[in-house]
């Protein structure tokens, strides 16, 4: 699986979860390997705190030397500096790999949802996407970043243990015995916390796509009477997740509570087991101090480890879903040699229906089922597979960045998107303003520019929601005159407009693509009149073709069809 150059994210490894945060931390071994280093450096020199303050004790104030006294605190300062620094860049490091594994991530999704292109929406839920680059990208960040507070933590456990059983081997035996059991008792936390996280993120997932389905359709639900049911249904999932939430959080509190309660109980038995040992005899004072000191400072890495368990599974979950999502390979891939294809417009030729689209004609389109223009549409934009030939050479043999270059589909499923509306009209600034506003004109559009703030430098809102339904369409259409694609496909254009605005876009459609290849879907008699070429379409094969006039006369099924549009 490779990805686009410009993004350079590389080749993730989708074969599980773990693997792609393996790949996630590769991507930048300096930063990564460096925030390990530097964590455990950090840990331990807090870790050798103890032993130093112990032997200062014993050395400097039990024996009375003040030059062991100043000699020991020295080492205490020094390790204060080593310390310091280490952590400023140990926490550099670590936000530097939360930020590059959560853009990352960011990156190969934006990606495989690219790559898949059209086939997305079957494939994947929007609120799927969405989460991903909200909450998902979030927990995987974190499982990055613990990594070096974790390394650390564990090497200073160790330390600690090696360091009490060479002074009290009892001590010791608590520490390396003691902390497998509290991880041990964290573990059964844990498994049910992965268990309910994924049914959550399952469920955070359904939520949202259905609230991105409702506020897209809220006019047409309104319009229906529809709000109500889909309120009562979004009311009765929101309680399902907020369900799957409150189990969430029983297993994280029990969590956090180990957290606090478990170290500390850790921190009671070696302190009362080192008095012990002291008032005995068989330790020192400054052991004492030192063995209270290890457990007081034990209490910061097993809480690091905890949290570092806590975050690795939340990691883990929101990996998997986006391993699910890089695994979707698109429909069709390009061949292993692409064919070459000459350069200019040539004959578009749809065999399965028999189409001819010849270049540098207004070809319209009718037909009394509006799926057979969708299925053809498709199969000329390579959407879905069929015998389709371009300069006589089939779609399927050329890469379908090619075939996407040259050829456009333009259809009322195309969203508007937030932001500058020139930019949404001409996103890849190919067009000076002229031409922008030519299309504009062209599209009968120009009542939309006037009314908005700003002109063509005014924000378009998300999916154009401040827009009617006509407009968004005529909107639609000045986008794809803008691009000027050498072949351009329109599927129901003018469908809500009125008249007098269909006429308009009639008149000036021809002139607009004059020189281009342009195939109209439509029944309407406004644009069928000016159409160079029309072509009637019946049981998904083409049975009739002339000029409109000619088509009114001669053929029935042609007339009946036209007049129906006529009626409405």
């Amino acid at each position: 699986m490779r990805f686009s150059p410009a993004g350079d994210p590389g080749t993730p490894d989708v074969r599980s979860a773990t693997r792609y945060l393996v790949w996630l931390a590769g991507r930048h071994p300096v930063y990564f390997g460096g925030g390990i280093t530097l964590g455990v450096i950090w840990m331990l020199a807090q870790a050798l705190v103890p032993a130093a303050i112990g032997r200062a004790v014993q050395d400097g104030l039990t024996d009375r030397n003040p030059d062991a006294l100043l000699r020991w605190s020295l080492v205490l300062l020094g390790l204060g500096v080593v310390q310091t620094v280490s952590g400023i860049l140990r926490h550099r490091c670590a936000v530097h790999n939360w930020l590059g594994g959560a853009y990352r991530t960011v990156q190969v999704t934006v990606d495989a949802t690219n790559r898949l292109g059209a086939a997305l929406p079957r494939r994947v839920a929007a609120g799927e996407v969405v989460s991903i680059g909200t909450s998902d990208i979030e927990h995987i960040g974190g499982a990055l970043d613990i990594t070096a507070r974790g390394a650390g933590s564990v090497v200073a456990v160790v330390t600690v243990a090696t360091i009490l059983l060479t002074a009290s081997v009892p001590l010791g035996l608590v520490v390396v015995l003691g902390v497998p059991l509290l991880m041990g008792l964290v573990a059964m936390l844990i498994r049910p916390l992965h268990r309910q996280q994924a049914a959550y993120r399952e469920s955070t997932g359904t939520l949202t796509a259905r609230a991105a389905d409702i506020v897209s359709g809220l006019r047409v639900l309104r319009g229906v009477g529809g709000e109500p049911m889909l309120s009562a249904r979004y009311r009765e999932r929101s309680q399902a997740l907020r369900a799957d939430g409150l189990r969430v959080a029983r297993v994280e509190s029990l969590l956090q509570a180990a957290q606090i309660l478990l170290p500390g109980v850790f921190v009671v038995l070696v302190t009362w087991l080192g008095a012990r040992f002291a008032l005995r005899g068989e330790i020192s004072v400054g052991e004492l101090v030192s063995f209270y000191g290890y457990a007081a400072f034990l209490v910061s890495p097993l809480r690091n480890l905890t949290e570092a368990a806590d975050k690795l599974t939340r990691g883990h979950v929101a990996a998997r879903r986006v391993v699910r999502l890089l695994r979707l390979a698109p429909e069709f891939a390009d061949p292993a040699r692409p064919a070459p294809v000459p350069d200019g417009p040539g004959e578009l030729v749809d065999v399965h229906s028999g189409l001819v689209l010849r270049p540098g004609r207004l070809t319209a389109l009718a037909t009394g089922a509006p799926q057979d223009a969708a299925e053809i549409a498709d199969r000329l934009g390579r959407y879905v597979d069929g015998d389709v030939t371009l300069h006589g050479v089939p779609l399927r043999d050329l890469a379908l960045a090619t075939v996407r270059e040259r050829i456009l589909v333009a259809d009322n499923d195309a969203q508007l998107f937030s932001g500058v509306l020139r930019t949404e009209l001409d996103p890849h600034d190919r067009g000076d303003r002229g031409a922008v506003e030519a299309a504009l004109a062209a599209a009968s559009a120009t009542d939309i520019l006037d009314a908005l703030p700003g002109g063509l430098d005014g924000t378009v809102a998300e999916r154009g929601r401040e827009f009617s339904g006509g407009q968004r369409q005529r909107l639609r259409l000045a986008r794809a005159l803008v691009a000027d694609p050498e072949t351009l496909i329109l599927v129901e254009p003018t469908s809500a407009v009125d008249a007098h605005t269909e006429a308009r876009i009639a008149d000036r459609l021809g002139t607009a693509r004059r020189g281009r290849t342009t195939l109209v879907c439509t029944t309407s008699p406004l644009v069928l009149g000016r159409a160079d070429h029309v072509v009637f379409v019946e049981d998904g094969k083409v049975v009739a073709e002339g000029r409109h006039e000619e088509l009114l006369a001669a053929e029935p099924r042609y007339a009946t069809v036209v007049s129906r549009e006529e009626d409405r």
